[in-house]
């Protein structure tokens, strides 16, 4: 089997529809996560991240197949589509935006055993945990990736 060619670029607005459908299959393929918007609403979000210049996006050959958007340190979202899932679209996002900056952080909802072991193996750790204060009310976790996390720790006196 040949690896499959991953090509990050920046998104345009004429990305915004796949991106917006990425987001709606991963809540639909939740039973656990609360449906709060709709598919058209999800898509205006993915534009007004990409009009912000914020978003990376993973193509499978011709494929727009994932997206990453960042905002300095902050992760506000990463999503693969489900048939992508499993080809190293999202450690491809990530590197990416490891390579340019020295930190980076974001949430996840405790509910989401994937993303959390996802993240744990980038080499983030948790900071902090919430009984779900956001929008969905669901109980989250934040995770910070240090470039030099051994450095930043307090010395052993």
């Amino acid at each position: 089997m040949t690896a499959e060619t991953i090509t990050l670029r920046a998104a345009d607005p004429g990305d915004a529809g796949r991106l917006g459908a990425m987001i709606t299959e991963a809540v639909e393929a939740r039973a656990w996560k609360p449906r709060l918007h709709s598919a058209a609403q999800d898509i205006s979000h993915a534009g007004t991240l990409i009009d912000r210049g914020w978003v990376t996006v993973a193509e499978l050959g011709p494929e727009v197949a994932g997206f990453l958007a960042r905002e300095g340190s902050e992760i506000h979202a990463l999503f693969v589509a489900g048939w992508a899932q499993g080809r190293r679209l999202g450690s491809a996002l990530l590197d990416h935006a490891k390579a340019r900056t020295d930190r980076l952080e974001l949430w996840t909802f405790q509910q989401n055993a994937g993303a959390q072991r996802f993240y744990l193996r980038h080499g983030f750790a948790e900071t902090g945990r919430t009984d779900g204060d956001n929008e969905e009310g669901l109980p989250d976790i934040h995770y910070l990736w240090r470039r030099d996390a051994g450095a930043l720790q307090e010395p052993v006196t």
